[in-house]
This record gives C-alpha cells, structure tokens and sequence, in this order.
C-alpha cells in the first residue's frame, strides 16, 4: 500500500498541491499539482480546499499505475487526458 501526503499552497485563482509517495519499501516519490477554482467545484462541488480531492485523484491513478509513471508536475485535469473515466469517477 503507498501511503499519500498531500499539502496545499492557495493561490489567487487555485491551489500547488505537493504530493509525496511512499511505499512499503521505503520507495518515495514527489508530485506538484495545479488545481484551479473551477476544478474543484466541478470535481468536488461544496469543497473549500482541494486536498481530499488531489489525495483521491491520486488513489484513482495508483490503482491504474504505479506511482513512478505519475507525472512529477501537472494540472488535475490532465489526469482525464489519460484516463477518461477520471471525472465520472471522481466527482463526490
């Protein structure tokens, strides 16, 4: 199981979300993501912060690939580029 640390900077129009990766083995990866506003309202709609959100997006993309294939920096909805299903699913 990888465990997810998720921490977020506000922005004027979103959040940098810093996401460290950490297995069992003590293997450890770091990401940076974009979310805007508008991102979190659609995907997460009542949401006043995105750290649940960008912590279940990166449950979403473990469980389809490991964590040394996820993109070191990117804006959340690149995800749904890769994975179409990515906002039907991940919507609260």
């Amino acid at each position: 199981m990888t465990e997810i640390d998720v921490t977020a900077r506000s922005k004027a129009d979103g959040w940098t979300c810093t996401v460290q990766l950490a297995d069992a083995n003590g293997s450890r990866t770091s990401h940076e993501v974009w979310v805007g506003r508008e991102d979190l309202a659609r995907l997460a709609p009542g949401a006043d912060h995105p750290v649940d959100l960008v912590r279940r997006s990166f449950e979403f993309l473990l469980a389809r690939e490991p964590k040394e294939s996820i993109l070191s920096s990117f804006e959340l909805p690149v995800i749904a580029r890769y994975f179409p299903e990515y906002e039907r699913e991940i919507r609260v």
